[in-house]
């Protein structure tokens, strides 16, 4: 599989073949699916907590008479049942995270690149250089018209461009081993380097 490579100014810097084990695949949702959740399973925090009724501030002294009221007999003001007592099976701390294979999870960063090149919005750049000036690589982006992308480098994104890049919004870098499905699949346009494709290439094969 060929693609044009351009530069950041919009010019022409040659073609490079991708790898149809990673580029050419037939995009399947059900493992895009499947990897997406797993991520955000993971990133939830699961600190969430109710207090239970041997929690909440009340005293357990018996609140009436067993017998003789004419209403149901209860023990603690804390039970359930009242207003202000305790929650009965709430939610408590835990790691909403779960397994999912090594082998998995590279299958999905394959389909996930393989989505965004079939669907052309896939873009080849010969490297990511700067002067760290926002406003020139603002104009830049601009031109090229990129609204919402993720640029992906080499083992090390350049800390000229990372600065410049900073302060533009719809604009994310991330190195090599950054790059995850849910990131790729969020942005409408992938921006690959060069040397991007080559670590990609030896970290997925």
């Amino acid at each position: 599989m060929k693609l044009d490579v351009i530069k950041l100014d919009g010019g022409a810097a040659g073609s490079v073949d991708l790898d149809e084990a990673l580029f050419g695949l037939e995009p399947r949702a059900d493992i895009l699916h499947r990897v997406v959740r797993w991520q955000r399973n993971n990133a939830q925090q699961g600190t969430h907590k109710v207090k239970t009724r041997s929690e909440v501030s009340y005293s357990t002294k018996k609140i009436y008479r067993q017998k003789g009221t004419g209403g149901a007999r209860h023990g603690a003001r804390s039970a359930p049942i009242f207003r202000k007592g305790g929650i009965y099976k709430g939610p408590t701390p835990r790691s909403h995270g779960h397994e999912l294979t090594k082998k998995f999870r590279k299958l999905g960063l394959r389909h996930a690149l393989s989505a965004k090149a079939k669907t052309g919005s896939l873009v080849i750049i010969d490297d990511v250089n700067s002067d760290g000036k926002t406003a020139a690589l603002a104009k830049q982006v601009k031109n090229l018209g990129w609204k919402r992308a993720l640029i992906i480098d080499g083992a090390s994104v350049n800390e000229n461009f990372l600065q410049a890049a900073r302060n533009i919004e719809g604009l994310d870098i991330l190195p090599t081993m950054g790059a995850n499905v849910y990131d790729i699949l969020k942005r409408d346009t992938l921006v690959i380097t060069k040397a991007g494709i080559e670590a990609l290439e030896a970290r997925l094969k």
